[in-house]
Formats: structure tokens, C-alpha cells, sequence
């Protein structure tokens, strides 16, 4: 069974930074976009950034220029620096895979945060931040 678990989630204070990691197992293919999102309480889902196999990346408006996805592929592990946090970036962080492929970087950044069965989801790792 595919398995993504996250870590590195944390409290920080307004303008710190936290670095999360994802390990994925399970694989016997690589996926073609892994990526980050986040729910916080009584708000939807929001990707929050994916990586492509080939390395390009999409970000949210809501975190370009701060945050900044990377991956290790030979060890199937994708992370997300987060820099300049802000209050409103707490939140619950799931790292996913796609299972399917075809997508654009803005596509998968939207499918990411679908019950749909495009991406396989983790567990998730808690961001606090305080003003």
C-alpha cells in the first residue's frame, strides 16, 4: 500500500520558518506531481504547492515567494520550506502523490485538494503560527 507520512510541523511565531518533510513508500512508479496543501479549521482545502517529475514547480499566490517546495527523488521524498510565516498559514499541511498523469502544474495543484483519486493523501503534520 502507498504510504506518505509527513513531519516537521511545529509552532513559530509570525515571521519564523519550519521546514516539512514527506516520505513516501510504497511506489513502484514515479508520480508525476507531488505536492503540499493545507485545511485550516472551517476553511476548505487549499494546495498549497506542487513538484513536478521534472522538477518545475506551482505555488498559491497565497505562499509565492515565501514557501518553496523541493524533493529528493531518489528517495521519494518531497519537502516544503515554509519562510516569513504568517498567522493565517496555520493550518493542517498533507503531503500527496498523483496517481494519475496528463496534468498541468495549476491542475494538480487543484486536484490535489479532491477526494477524487488523482492523489494519494497523508496523514498530515499540524503548522502553528502565532501573531
Amino acid at each position: 500500500a502507498v504510504q506518505l507520512v509527513e513531519s516537521g510541523g511545529d509552532s513559530s511565531q509570525a515571521g519564523g520558518s519550519l521546514r516539512l518533510s514527506c516520505t513516501a513508500s510504497g511506489y513502484t512508479a514515479r508520480n508525476e506531481y507531488m505536492g503540499w496543501f493545507r485545511q485550516a479549521p472551517g476553511k476548505k482545502r487549499e494546495g498549497v504547492a506542487v513538484i513536478s517529475n521534472y522538477g518545475a514547480a506551482t505555488y498559491a499566490d497565497s505562499v509565492k515567494g515565501r514557501f518553496t517546495i523541493s524533493k529528493d527523488s531518489a528517495k521519494n521524498n518531497v519537502y516544503l520550506q515554509l519562510n516569513s510565516l504568517k498567522f493565517e498559514d496555520t493550518a493542517m499541511y498533507y503531503c500527496a502523490a498523483a496517481v494519475t498523469w496528463g496534468m498541468t502544474g495549476i491542475q494538480a495543484l487543484e486536484l490535489m485538494t479532491q477526494a477524487s483519486g488523482h492523489f494519494y493523501w497523508g496523514q498530515g503534520t499540524q503548522v502553528t503560527v502565532s501573531s
